[in-house]
């Protein structure tokens, strides 16, 4: 807006209507200035829109707010609570308190929007509940919106047992308090407590729901989220919050027909794929193998940010589609938005092959000279790895040796697994020992290590590593796969006897071996 609009002359409410209109600092202080010009300042209601509009506003500024603050003879808790939610807002959680401690020296009561404000600026149990103390003085230990908070606040502290005091000593609870002792019970993994919760609410809503389901992803038990979202079908009204967590645990078990629906009731019911839920179906079809569902939701979304790119082209490399991410990659630069961090992930991973090292070189450099990210060990880990597996182990291993971190576990290992794969035997055993150093309590990095020296014909050695193991008592992760049939997922180990129709399933397996063999051999025959 122009300043020629702020200097014509304008009184009483009209005010209010130019803060709404108002972009800019300067703007601002013209409102202000023909606020005090026709002395509408020493109106309290005027002055403290004008405060709460510094205060809280994108356009405002809080050092202006602050200037505003203290030419208000008597300000009232409007005016405090304000200016407190507006440092808590950009995180400057001491300035906030000390708007308190001031606006009690003053004599201005707060009230049960200033705890609820106050709450989140208190890290540390033993400080919260000096807070509490306070809230109970005030009379506000009532107000389910500060018990809510206080309960948020002691769940982010860890300190678990205090939330669980202040819940069970709340008069009166409703859904957010106990929203929140359960979404906080997840937030320090103890997922079964929280279910138990849920189970005794007296009243759930889609709140409710979707803070049990985030729970249970979070805490990677996925197939719960899963069970627990086909019951809130029936009950609730389906909000996004709770599609996006439904789809995470979809895309982390493979659950497609669960994935498949919500897709389909977004369509039928013309719901718009934002941000979140576009981004959370791309992950999920790209990780369920169906890249080209993964390419339609892209393609229908409205706007797109860079996590749904980065979602896009990281969804083509895992899928081998390496060229079409590097092609999206292109795209984005010239008209999507500035790839970050997490974007080149993604692009480094599109370079998995041998072809494509130079490519993936270029990028790296790409990443730091023109976007100015540094290399995070996630980068050098997909370098590490392209080279190792391309057969470039020496240049790897140069790599590794500049990182500005220290290289972790895995780092090692892709160097390894490329010693294993091309069979450099030297730098095998110096990695291989380093690493079940580093790692002592890692099955895969013995298994590894074991199997190089087999490959070599180094039994020796290799018993000797599988000994250390034992010695260690080194537990041994399995590895396992899984197939959702009819919407159930059914997970399996290696020589797994669990499932209850596996006689069925090893004698469908026996069957399909020999008629592979039989097909092998009659080939053969027809060579010779």
């Amino acid at each position: 807006m122009s300043s020629r609009v702020f200097s014509k002359s304008v009184t009483g409410p009209p005010y209010l209507l130019l803060l709404q209109r108002c972009s800019s600092l300067n703007e601002l202080k013209q409102i202000h200035a023909q606020i005090v010009t026709t002395g509408l300042a020493r109106f309290t209601f005027i002055a403290s829109k004008l405060l709460a509009f510094s205060a809280l506003s994108e356009y405002g500024n809080l050092h202006y707010a602050e200037t505003l603050l203290y030419q208000i003879t008597r300000p009232n808790i409007f005016d405090c609570n304000s200016m407190i939610m507006g440092f808590l807002k950009r995180s400057e959680s001491e300035k906030g308190l000390s708007i308190y401690t001031k606006m009690r020296r003053m004599g201005t009561e707060p009230n049960a929007r200033t705890f609820t404000f106050l709450v989140k600026a208190y890290v540390g149990a033993s400080l919260l509940g000096q807070l509490q103390g306070q809230i109970m003085k005030f009379g506000h230990g009532c107000d389910v919106y500060v018990i809510s908070s206080l309960i948020s606040t002691y769940c982010k502290c860890e300190a678990v047992e205090f939330a669980r005091r202040v819940f069970e000593e709340s008069l009166d609870k409703n859904v957010a308090c106990w929203t929140s002792l359960i979404s906080g019970y997840c937030s320090n993994g103890l997922v079964h407590e929280a279910r138990d919760l849920f189970d005794t609410m007296p009243e759930r809503n889609d709140v409710s729901y979707s803070a049990m389901v985030s729970g249970y992803v979070w805490n990677a038990c996925f197939n719960e989220a899963i069970d627990l979202f086909r019951e809130s079908k029936s009950h609730v009204r389906l909000k996004e919050s709770l599609l996006v967590s439904v789809l995470n645990a979809c895309a982390s078990v493979g659950a497609f027909k669960e994935g498949k629906w919500i897709n389909l009731f977004l369509n039928e019911n013309g719901i718009e794929y934002g941000l979140e839920l576009g981004t959370a179906l791309i992950d999920f079809y790209a990780k369920c193998g169906c890249i080209e569902d993964a390419q339609e939701v892209f393609s229908m979304m409205p706007s797109k940010d860079v996590t749904t790119w980065s979602a896009m082209i990281m969804g083509f490399a895992i899928n081998g589609e390496n060229d079409m991410g590097l092609a999206l990659f292109a795209e984005m630069e010239k008209k999507g938005p500035k790839p970050n961090a997490v974007t080149f992930v993604g692009v480094l991973t599109a370079c998995n092959h041998k072809t494509l090292v130079n490519e993936a070189w270029r990028l790296l450099g790409r990443m730091s000279k023109v976007y100015g990210i540094a290399p995070g060990i996630e980068h050098y880990g997909c370098m590490v790895d392209l080279l190792a597996r391309a057969g470039q182990v020496k240049d790897a291993e140069t790599l590794i040796r500049s990182m500005a971190m220290k290289p972790d576990g895995a780092i090692w290992g892709s160097l390894l697994n490329g010693c294993l794969i091309h069979g450099h035997a030297e730098v095998g055993d110096r990695v291989g020992k380093l690493l079940i150093e580093l790692e002592p309590q890692h099955s895969g990095r013995y298994v590894l290590l074991a199997n190089m020296y087999a490959e070599m014909g180094n039994w020796e050695d290799a018993t000797r590593v599988r000994k250390m193991m034992k010695d260690r008592e080194v537990v041994t992760s399995s590895a396992w796969s899984f197939i959702e049939i009819d919407g159930v997922v059914h997970k399996f180990v290696a020589n797994d006897k669990s499932h209850s129709r596996s006689r069925k399933i090893y004698k469908t397996l026996n069957q399909l071996r020999r008629d592979l063999e039989g097909f092998s051999i009659g080939n053969y025959a027809s060579l010779l």
